[in-house]
């Protein structure tokens, strides 16, 4: 009896160009103790994922590994000892690797049922945008109704969702992007104000100004930050006395420095989020986390903007859609039909 596979795309190699992954036929590897198989329908592609084939990502897995941080799809097999989980059940998790494979196994301890009323693309594509936009307002500086919040890179997938929680813990929202057909969609999820930051030409183009005159020369209290770079040098231009500027990422791909001078004089704060090790850190408020998002999602408050998807063999195609800041919201890989 022949040996079971499933396909997945596998990186052997870290580097630059995210095309060196290869689609693979690999043995099938039953859950152990504790461990559910999950066969994957939806996986989200993420910033994240890029930089760990570059090798430039906090954790990156041993090689080779598979990309892919978060996904959804029905449990196939159990493990000895788990209660939690029965075949068939649809299911999403964020194992951290290994989404962009047609199968995975991970502890049942991470392993969560679909929101009510998601399909297993919107399952897969809320989890890390929506936990990441939470923990930094919420947590880390604490957004309060009335504060005026301004959101970079607000048309990917986490800036879109900083701009929905924003709203919903009732900020007034700038939100800025590099296009107009960007913005649009901005718009559509909420934001009050918007703002393109980028010329025909491609190049950047400075925003502090309208900042102020949509905050009557007062600044924003809290800044989303994403992106770094320039969008970062011209954020402590435009920051509030008292604000909190959140370093998010760094899409630019310059990781900018700040003059000590310029918070002394502007009395502002620079907050560092890593909303994974947040959860890991206090893991009691990590599951509040979670739980909060998750009656969001089921209450119809959120919903991820998907703006293309692509089946497993076109996994490059679907990194290269954020490596070209082409996306717009979410863009998922799609498995089973």
């Amino acid at each position: 009896m022949s040996t079971p596979t499933y396909q997945a795309m596998v990186c052997h190699a870290l580097a630059e160009d995210v095309g060196t992954l290869r689609l693979e036929t690999l043995d099938l590897k039953p859950p152990g103790p504790g461990e559910v198989r999950v066969a994957i329908r939806a996986c989200s592609v993420n910033f994240p994922d890029i930089l760990m084939i570059q090798g430039k990502y906090q954790r990156i897995p041993p090689l080779p590994f598979s990309p892919g941080i978060e996904v959804a799809g029905d449990v196939a097999e159990v493990g000895e000892g788990v209660t939690t989980h029965t075949i068939g059940d649809p299911v999403m998790l964020s194992p951290g690797f290994g989404g962009f494979a047609e199968s995975i196994v991970a502890s049942a301890d991470i392993v969560r049922s679909i929101p009510k009323g998601f399909d297993y693309a919107q399952a897969a594509a809320y989890p890390a945008a929506y936990l990441t936009a939470y923990v930094s307002l919420v947590r880390r500086a604490n957004l309060q109704p009335g504060e005026t919040l301004l959101v970079h890179g607000a048309a990917g997938g986490v800036g879109l969702a900083a701009v929905e929680v924003g709203k919903l813990l009732g900020a007034t929202v700038i939100a800025t992007a590099s296009s107009g057909k960007k913005l649009a969609v901005v718009k559509e999820k909420g934001a009050d104000h918007v703002i393109c930051y980028g010329m025909p030409d491609g190049s950047f183009r400075g925003f502090r100004e309208e900042v102020k005159l949509h905050t009557r020369g007062q600044g924003a209290d809290v800044i989303f930050d994403p992106v770094g770079g320039d969008v970062f040098d011209e954020s402590i231009r435009c920051i509030a006395w008292g604000g909190r500027l959140l370093v998010v990422g760094f899409t630019s791909g310059r990781i900018p420095n700040v003059p000590a001078n310029m918070p002394l004089i502007k009395g502002f704060s620079v907050v560092g989020v890593r909303a994974g090790e947040f959860g890991r850190r206090d893991p009691v408020k990590g599951r509040e986390n979670i739980e909060t998002l998750r009656q969001w999602a089921e209450e119809g408050r959120f919903t991820p903007h998907i703006c293309a998807t692509f089946p497993l063999e076109k996994s490059v195609d679907a990194l290269r859609m954020l490596v070209d800041r082409k996306a717009i919201g979410k863009v998922v890989i799609t498995m089973g039909g």
